[in-house]
């Protein structure tokens, strides 16, 4: 079995101060690929989203152990100067510091770039937020669902129809995270050639931006707004049993393939679906016709009917009947904890077969680890001790 020392992340020593999803999903990735995450919480309540949930599992709920896996957690007052200098001494030998509180707030503790790369030029000190570290929005607090409102990103819409709606997965934290991820390792491998480390800045806003390069370049060059939803044969379709989606694009004539799947008389020969600029124009007669045919067959049959014509389709289904999925079953990890139901979560999505991820430690629980770690890090437990009978260290 694959040991976290073998891992392509192995000795790199990570100190975790964020919180929620966007800073924990981006340490738990490269944790899941060997490096070293301490995860430094407050005093008290630790991370925010530990009392995020009411759950019967409390400040360990199943959301929070979603991101937090293979990590220890150091509760640690770094108000406090003993607090302090404990960090600091840390940093001296650490790789990276992460956060994503508000731009200013690290700076405040005395923490921010500057301070820690004085004590240790190698540092890697990633920055997530909400919107940057200047700009008219900087003071503002950073949420995923105002990031998708504030970009554009919520006005998407496959009918004019349609209420502007909420996209219900966190979309932006989990771009903002991997971005992250990616700002770090360009970052360990720049200091190998210099031996310096660097700030990595990364923002929901930026983040939800990029996302949607194909739809802006068309924009800002005055083309013709992009919606993949729109296209005159993309849609959901009901079965006798259920939904389907259809992507009648990128072939010569998808139109005719899908007729054919359908048993229908080929719609492209008719002038008022001839091309594409056509059937876009007469979209909703279009639309009819495909829906009252689809609807006659189970979504197993229909689904075999297209495929046979290489049409892209698929059944749309919930997450549960998704996660149920044989075809799902590499990506779902098991991990014992802390006397409960193991957890069961989302494996790694980056596949290394010669080095795979090995989850080696379930998501700790409010100051799990701590001694072990700071251990590692050189720290007497003469001075830890002293530390927690002072109340610096929970």
């Amino acid at each position: 079995m694959n040991t976290p020392g073998d891992q392509p992340l192995s000795g790199i020593k990570i100190l975790d101060f964020s919180q929620i999803m966007m800073g924990p999903v981006a340490t738990q990735l490269l944790a899941d690929h060997g490096a070293d995450v301490l995860k430094i919480e407050r005093p008290g309540t630790g991370d925010i989203f530990r009392q995020a949930l009411v759950d019967p599992d409390g400040a360990e709920h199943p959301a929070f152990g979603a991101v937090n896996r293979n990590k220890r957690s150091l509760v640690i007052d770094v108000r406090a100067p003993e607090g302090l200098a404990l960090i600091e001494d840390l940093v001296a030998t650490a790789d990276v510091v992460v956060n994503n509180y508000r731009p200013g707030v690290m700076e405040r503790l005395g923490l921010g770039y500057e301070r820690l790369a004085a004590l240790n030029p190698r540092i890697v000190w990633a920055q997530g937020t909400g919107f940057g570290a200047e700009g008219a929005y900087v003071r503002k607090g950073g949420q995923d669902i105002l990031a998708q409102a504030l970009t554009g990103a919520m006005s998407h819409k496959a009918d004019d129809a349609h209420p502007t709606a909420i996209y219900p997965v966190s979309l932006a934290d989990y771009t903002a995270g991997m971005n992250m991820v990616q700002g770090i390792l360009m970052a360990l491998l720049q200091r190998q050639r210099t031996g310096r480390g660097q700030r990595v800045e990364v923002s929901l806003y930026d983040s939800l931006l990029a996302m949607q390069i194909l739809e802006a370049t068309m924009a800002l060059m005055d083309r013709d707004t992009l919606n993949w939803a729109r296209m005159p044969l993309v849609g959901t379709f009901a079965t006798t049993d259920g939904e389907i989606v259809l992507v009648g694009a990128f072939k010569p004539n998808p139109l005719r393939d899908i007729c054919a799947a359908l048993d229908l008389a080929d719609l492209s020969q008719q002038p008022d679906f001839a091309t594409m600029e056509a059937q876009a124009a007469n979209k909703g007669r279009l639309q009819a016709v495909l829906t009252e045919s689809i609807g006659r067959f189970s979504t197993a049959e229909v689904i075999e009917r297209l495929e046979a014509q290489d049409v892209l389709c698929a059944p749309v289904r919930t997450l549960t009947e998704a996660l149920a999925d044989p075809h799902t079953a590499p990506m779902i990890t098991e991990m014992a904890r802390h006397g409960r139901t193991p957890l069961r979560s989302v494996a790694s999505p980056v596949h290394l077969p010669d080095q795979p991820p090995a989850p080696h430690r379930a998501p700790p629980a409010l100051g799990e680890g701590a001694a072990e770690a700071l251990g590692e890090f050189g720290i007497a437990s003469e001075r830890i001790e002293a530390l927690r009978a002072a109340g610096v260290l929970a």
